[in-house]
């Protein structure tokens, strides 16, 4: 039957079974890479790799070694030059020696008004200032006129700043020890101020202020009174 066989039919068989053997080698190859990059990405034993599947469904799947690394291979080849930044450390603060100046972070600031909110005529009205260190030891801060300003305003109108008209240097250093009060205690004559004390000012007249104390940053609440 061979000897009878067209030769062209021969050919024509010849190349079927050529490319076959071709594709069954290519297959091979294809299934022999899968089974060594399954192997490799397992990391472990094929029962305790069935046995995590089994005890927690919902975990995410290992990723492909293969594929994490051409992820990094192309983000090297994007930017070669790119180096890993240096890691950011944070030097440890140096511990508070007593008698340094205070820091704001530290201290707590309030005022309280006087015994009434409402001051008829001819009373004046009266504050209590507090300045409490939180602080970890004992430290030195500024309490003068200019630094811890009492300061009283109507609306956007500045009435009275202990920072007007201030003798001297104004300054005040206080030692205030953790945990204990600075209280200062005053009372406003209410009379208007400005930065020019050479004239004789005027009375505040009746109606709504606002009184409160700053130090840096710092800031009281706010007292709201009325005068009669």
């Amino acid at each position: 039957m061979l000897c009878g066989m067209d030769p062209d039919t021969m050919r024509e068989d010849g190349g079927d079974v050529y490319w076959r053997r071709r594709m069954s080698v290519l297959v091979a190859v294809l299934v022999v890479v899968a089974v060594v990059a399954w192997a490799c990405s397992s990391g472990g034993s094929g029962p305790e790799r069935a046995s995590s599947a089994q005890s927690s469904p919902s975990a995410t799947p290992a990723p492909d070694p293969l594929l994490a690394g051409l992820r990094t291979l192309a983000m090297g080849t994007a930017n070669p030059s790119a180096t890993p930044s240096p890691t950011k450390t944070t030097a440890s603060a140096r511990p508070k020696r007593p008698g340094e100046p205070c820091a704001e972070e530290d201290l707590v600031l309030s005022l309280q008004g006087g015994k009434d909110k409402v001051y008829a005529g001819g009373i004046p009205p009266s504050f209590i200032v507090t300045l409490v260190n939180t602080g970890p030891v004992m430290c030195k801060a500024d309490v003068g006129p200019r630094a811890m300003e009492i300061r009283i305003t109507s609306g956007a109108d500045r009435i009275w700043s202990t920072a007007d008209c201030v003798s001297g240097d104004g300054t005040d250093i206080k030692e205030l020890q953790r945990g204990v009060p600075y209280v200062h205690t005053l009372s406003w004559d209410r009379r208007r101020s400005s930065t020019d004390c050479r004239s004789t000012p005027a009375y505040a007249l009746p109606g709504t202020y606002v009184v409160t104390a700053r130090l840096g940053k710092l800031r009281s609440t706010k007292g709201v009174f009325h005068l009669r």
